[in-house]
């Protein structure tokens, strides 16, 4: 059953919500935060077929789109050592055809006035349409031809243009752009070679060229059916229907088996020094640490702290490094959450006449203060504000990357619940000034850490002292 089948539009209503504070150590009581954290919810309905596809349905009539969004729970730590790129490689072959539609995923859906991408990271591969209502069957039924019948349009051509196209986009992204190693050289060392998180989602190039069509084969058939995935539809759509169509495209496609999860640790026992000469003109510092994982105790304070230290002219380090002193031209921090281990990464950039040691005392200068004294009441309510925004902007959309489809995706994919998301919101909200403290104090320890400094082929005296030279690939 291959059926065919046209507003252009990802703007949606902006959901207004009030906020209440709570008493406790959270500076301020924040009275006037943005959102009334117990009465954010996102409504669905979700419902599982008989192959094990999950389906969640978020209705909401006020624009005549309708959201469709595909997760695989599948990323590049499903792969092994000496093979990997695979999760991403199929994030271009699923572009490519399918048995029953056996050209270019994109033109039936623009020439319908719809919108589509996807994207693959460690832990996830998800794809997305966002089409008028009288389109949604077209983008559900291709969708369920790529999942149920995409092998037999993998031609040895096919497979061997695409592994040319990776090829192609990891040395513009990564080996041909500034800085772009730095990230890979920092995570390799982070994480053993026997951790799924050691290599780039992209992979290895010589992995990606040792590549056979055959275990690409058997990477799909473990990872990409229906009890691997969660299906959601957001937007102008009955909920019944909704549910009835899933039925209809996706029920007849087997299950396949549940993949074995995937577990691993880390541990770093020192600090790690390298130097990485590349073809920039400005040095530029890195640190990492090993952090918790996504949801896991201490992760929103990660994502906290990161604001504090480095989101925006007010935050401390941009102050600091940036205004006060000059010696950087920019610095930015973040937590990376994912979903067996977090990372905290800290960037700056040396200006012109400052030095990379002297932008790494100033760095640990206000780490220990964090660590000594925590953060202000201001700062505090600064960086749950940002995060409550972050989380507000989100709900603006139905679909696309972070839209309202794509969360209740993630939550589904990641803790079993599409209904998160006011206990997402509730982590940072309930989040305290000893609490941030704590885990600042535990995480970014400088006995266990990674630093790098990157600097111009042939300046290795511009890196921090003892620094060991490393090689990317």
């Amino acid at each position: 059953m291959r059926l065919s089948l046209t507003f252009n539009w990802e703007v949606y209503i902006r959901p207004l919500l009030s906020v209440k504070g709570k008493d406790g150590d959270r500076p301020g009581g924040l009275e006037d935060s943005i959102l009334d954290v117990d009465s954010l919810a996102l409504p669905f309905t979700k419902r599982t077929l008989a192959n094990g596809l999950h389906v969640v349905v978020h209705e909401d009539h006020h624009v005549p789109i309708v959201a469709v969004n595909l997760w695989y729970h599948v990323g590049s730590k499903n792969e092994q050592p000496g093979r990997t790129g695979f999760a991403h490689l199929f994030e271009h072959l699923m572009f490519e055809g399918s048995e029953h539609h056996n050209t270019g995923f994109f033109p039936p859906i623009q020439q319908a006035g719809g919108l589509l991408n996807g994207s693959t990271n460690t832990d996830r591969t998800n794809y997305w349409e966002v089409v008028p209502t009288s389109a949604v069957d077209r983008a559900l039924w291709m969708e369920s031809d790529r999942m149920g019948f995409l092998l037999p349009a993998v031609t040895p051509e096919r497979f061997e243009n695409q592994r040319d196209v990776v090829l192609n986009e990891r040395r513009q992204n990564y080996e041909n752009r500034p800085y772009g190693l730095a990230v890979v050289a920092l995570t390799a060392t982070l994480f053993p070679e026997t951790h799924p998180y050691h290599w780039p989602t992209i992979g290895s190039a010589d992995d990606i060229r040792a590549m056979r069509l055959e275990d690409v084969q058997a990477f799909f058939r473990t990872f990409y059916h229906p009890a691997n995935a969660s299906l959601t539809l957001a937007g102008d759509i009955d909920t019944d229907r909704a549910f009835d169509l899933a039925d209809a495209y996706f029920g007849e496609l087997p299950p396949g088996p549940l993949p074995a999860k995937v577990g691993a640790t880390a541990e770093l026992g020192s600090e790690v020094r390298l130097v990485l000469e590349d073809r920039v003109e400005m040095p530029r510092l890195y640190m990492a640490w090993l952090s918790p994982a996504m949801f896991d105790q201490g992760d929103a304070e990660m994502d906290l702290l990161g604001d504090l230290l480095a989101n925006g002219k007010t935050s401390r380090l941009y102050r600091t490094l940036v205004y006060e002193r000059r010696v950087a031209l920019d610095v930015s921090a973040y937590q990376r959450s994912q979903e067996l281990a977090g990372s905290f990464l800290l960037v700056a950039t040396a200006a012109p006449g400052g030095s990379l040691p002297d932008i790494a005392a100033h760095i640990d200068e206000e780490l220990q203060r964090v660590v000594d004294a925590g953060p202000s009441s201001d700062e505090m309510e600064r960086a749950r504000a940002q995060v409550e925004a972050h989380f507000m902007y989100r709900l603006q959309t139905v679909g696309g990357f972070g839209g309202k489809s794509d969360q209740l995706n993630a939550y589904n994919v990641f803790r079993g619940d599409p209904g998160f998301f006011a206990a997402d919101v509730s982590r940072y909200h309930d989040a305290t000034t000893s609490g941030l403290r704590a885990v600042a104090a535990r995480v970014l320890a400088f006995d266990r850490r990674v630093v790098l400094s990157v600097v111009p082929s042939g300046r290795r005296d511009l890196a921090l002292s003892d620094s060991a030279l490393v090689s990317v690939s």
